[in-house]
């Protein structure tokens, strides 16, 4: 056995002992040591572990090597708020009301508009935040936003948060660039279309596609977007082209991903070959609108 010579550190309490302090609160004795690393870790930084305590570093650095859960369809497994829908949701609700304070300043600015398509690209996504006003109560919103909050959870949690927006956006797109091609192939005038119908139609489709491929049963789901169908030729007003190139976008896009959920390199692949199919077509529709 050996003994400490001069200037050793002692045991606590003994003279010439070094107080053991928290190295991310210096100022802070601590004689709790994390049960990871063996450092100090004053009250603030501990947590609760299977045995003991842990530092807040040691946590977290656990938590980036945790392998991540991920969902039959390849989404990460989370838990919490569905995060995107609701900032979708957000988004729209946003818009709608700067909409409304610049008396259709903003409407003016971001809602599709085929003529102009060409020279202002980024009216074909941002019409899909903006909504038609509803006199007391802002009906196209809230319907829209209502079976967004309907389907989107559910798609977010298998598909994962960056591929279910990916589908969104995409489904946006096809829905704007439908609407620009009958334009353009019928000759008819030229009028504003705003709204998230394309996108949410594609959240019908894509689910319709989920669903089929985890094998549960379709019904539910197949009468409301059959309802919303029937509605969108028999109101007046309502945009069906961004409807239905938005349905057929969304289902193309989850067939997509649901047939390759662990390649997220061909899932990027598939996705960015449907952005580019609809791309090509708004090309087109420019060329050949009036």
């Amino acid at each position: 056995m050996t003994t400490g010579g001069p200037g050793s550190p002692g045991l606590p309490g003994e003279p010439g002992a070094a107080v053991p302090v928290c190295p991310r609160h210096p100022d802070r004795e601590s004689y709790v040591r994390c049960q990871r690393c063996g450092r100090p870790t004053c009250p603030e930084c501990q947590r609760e572990a299977p045995v003991g305590v842990q530092c807040v570093d040691c946590v977290a650095q656990a938590r980036r090597e945790a392998p991540a859960v991920r969902t039959a369809l390849g989404g990460r497994a989370r838990g919490g708020r569905p995060v995107v829908t609701l900032t979708l949701i957000g988004a729209c609700v946003v818009m709608y009301v700067l909409q409304v304070v610049s008396q259709d300043a903003v409407t003016n600015l971001l809602a599709f508009y085929p003529p102009v398509a060409e020279s202002q690209p980024w009216r074909y996504l941002t019409s899909a935040f903006l909504h038609s006003p509803g006199g007391v109560l802002p009906l196209h919103l809230l319907f829209n936003m209502y079976v967004l909050y309907l389907t989107g959870p559910a798609l977010e949690q298998l598909l994962g948060r960056g591929r279910f927006l990916a589908l969104y956006l995409v489904s946006a797109f096809g829905g704007s660039v439908a609407f620009q091609l009958v334009w353009a192939l019928t000759g008819g005038p030229a009028s504003l279309a705003v709204g998230a119908s394309g996108a949410v139609f594609g959240s019908f489709g894509a689910l319709l596609v989920v669903q089929r491929r985890m094998q549960v049963p379709v019904g539910q789901i197949g009468v409301v977007l059959a309802i919303n169908l029937v509605l969108s030729f028999v109101l007046p007003g309502i945009a069906w082209e961004a409807h239905l190139g938005g349905l057929a976008t969304g289902a193309a896009v989850a067939a997509l991903l649901v047939r390759a959920p662990r390649r997220p390199a061909l899932q990027v692949v598939g996705v960015a070959a449907v952005a580019a199919v609809w791309l090509v077509l708004a090309v087109v529709a420019s060329l050949a609108g009036p």
